[in-house]
């Protein structure tokens, strides 16, 4: 199976924020703690070693609890010794996180997990005295419900309509029969499309929430490697971040410290990814999520009559930890303090908002991880990949917009050169010269000269534009399969893995496409690749 790779830069898919992360710019080295290479994990083990919150009773709690949430699902043999594992003090994690997308969402799911278990395997055979767990941290307690409850599916949207609110991951699977019955029609028949019928069954109708329904299906698709999942929605794992959610409520740390790390962002031109609220914890219980505010020398919940004084909520803390949900700048502290982490891998713009959080790491004494960018790729059957080669279109063409990629290959397949770029340069040269002996002679002739370059060539331009615009109507036809075969690629002239479920590919390829993928994405190598299966 042959693979390429390109820098993500080249790509023109990803910031130039997350580029420069990639590159190393020194302005940027404040946010982080070490960058991910294989060499730098050595100082990463050695400081969480140190770390108050690896120790023997913390990490028998997070094995106890994992166990507790593995009860009624088939587990690998691999995963149950990961879990146990966790008690020991040489075993680290890494760690990845995703929302509880219906069927995973989009095929970057995959890629994100896929990169967590080649690292973890890639990091025991450079320090083999050291164990390491893959760990897919389920985004259980979100609320938004929109982004989740449907993925794509050959440029159709399949949709589970619900009215439920509060946590994702209590949502009741109730209604997922009528979605069901959808995916069985569009995945149609054969041995793939029976067994992605199968998980997507075994997942939604068995289950009776999102997050167990979750939960079964990343097993079933990655248990065989060892994930770890983790449900962090849990009154035991809460009970262990009780100290940080109270330094939260009381001191308001993470809106200071974040505050000032965006100041420094937006003075360097980038652009920050979120904002930190006065109290960065929602309150949730029973279909409710709302954010926790102090108003009024007042603790409140909004949307609600729920108030407390500051002796009341602690005591509340206390009693019901799990009632208490950090969000999205608190949800990596909390992440932090229950896990023996190492390293968070995860897409760029994940990447960005944990660039902005270390201060606040630092102001509540926990370690922070190292950052990952996932693994990104673009797969393509031998057939495209056959196609491509005779319709001499490259790799880096199939990222072009799709205006540049037309006029591109309307350039290379016309009889004519429908290129000025020679004749213009030439023109320019000429106009270099009478500006010469304008100023020789009269310098106000100089701004007449001016405007006749600037009449001249956008009269060259013009009729480059539109011997282009002739020419694509002449080569229609050929345009038109180009076009074609990008948009099959890059679906909505974006990203495969941002568009299209995992079901695509696994009708295709079957049960290698997990192995394949696995086979292939580096990790460490920081590169986006393009892979033909």
């Amino acid at each position: 199976m042959p693979t390429d790779c390109i820098p993500f830069r080249a790509t023109g898919y990803f910031s130039d924020f997350i580029c420069d992360y990639l590159d190393q710019k020194p302005e940027l080295k404040p946010l982080y703690n070490r960058f991910p290479t294989l060499e730098n994990f050595k100082a990463q083990i050695e400081e969480k070693c140190h770390s108050e919150f690896v120790s023997e009773s913390h990490r028998k709690i997070l094995s106890e609890t994992l166990k507790n949430q593995y009860s009624n699902v088939k587990t690998s043999e691999l995963t149950l010794n990961n879990i146990e594992s966790l008690k020991s003090d040489n075993t680290f994690t890494i760690t990845t996180g995703h929302q509880l997308n219906l069927f995973t969402g989009p095929l970057y799911f995959l890629y994100k997990i896929i990169s967590t278990i080649n690292l973890t395997e890639a990091l025991k055979s450079a320090y083999p005295d050291y164990n390491f767990v893959p760990v897919y941290w389920m985004a259980s307690e979100d609320h938004d419900f929109d982004e989740i409850n449907y993925f794509n599916y050959k440029g159709k949207k399949i949709q589970w309509n619900s009215k439920q609110t509060g946590a994702v991951g209590h949502f009741n699977t109730k209604g997922l029969e009528d979605v069901y019955e959808v995916v069985a029609a569009e995945f149609g028949s054969g041995t793939f499309a029976e067994q992605l019928k199968t998980w997507f069954k075994n997942a939604y109708l068995n289950y009776d929430n999102l997050a167990d329904a979750t939960r079964y299906l990343a097993n079933a698709l990655f248990g065989a490697y060892g994930l770890v999942i983790i449900d962090a929605d849990d009154r035991e794992l809460k009970r262990l971040f009780i100290p940080q959610m109270q330094t939260e409520l009381v001191e308001q740390s993470a809106f200071r410290t974040v505050s000032e790390t965006n100041k420094k962002l937006e003075d360097l031109g980038l652009k920050i990814q979120v904002n930190p609220r006065e109290i960065n914890l929602f309150y949730i219980y029973e279909g409710l999520r709302e954010r926790i505010v102090f108003e009024d020398d007042t603790f409140k919940v909004l949307e609600t009559e729920i108030t407390w004084n500051k002796d009341e909520l602690l005591d509340h803390l206390h009693e019901y930890p799990e009632r208490f949900s950090p969000n999205v700048i608190m949800r990596p502290l909390y992440q932090e303090v229950i896990l023996p982490n190492l390293c968070y891998i995860g897409g760029g713009g994940e990447m960005i908002y944990w660039l902005q959080l270390k201060s606040n790491f630092e102001a509540q004494n926990v370690t922070f991880p190292m950052l990952l960018l996932r693994n990104s790729a673009l797969v393509k059957t031998k057939k495209q990949a056959e196609k491509l080669e005779k319709l001499n279109i490259s790799d880096a063409d199939l990222f072009l917009n799709r205006s540049s990629f037309i006029n591109k290959k309307v350039r290379q397949i016309s009889n004519i050169d429908v290129d000025f770029s020679d004749q213009i340069t030439h023109l320019e040269q000429q106009f270099k010269d009478l500006y010469q002996l304008a100023e020789q002679t009269d310098k106000s002739f100089l701004g007449a000269v001016k405007a006749q370059e600037v009449k001249q060539i956008n009269g060259l331009q013009h009729l480059e534009k539109r011997l282009l615009k002739a020419q694509k109507r002449k080569l229609k036809d050929q345009i038109e399969r180009c076009t074609d075969l990008q948009e099959q690629l890059f679906p909505r002239q974006s990203l495969q893995e941002r568009n299209i479920n995992f079901s695509e590919l696994y009708l295709e390829f079957g049960d290698v496409l997990i192995p394949e993928l696995k086979k292939h994405l580096q990790p460490l190598k920081g590169e986006f690749t393009i892979i033909t299966m």
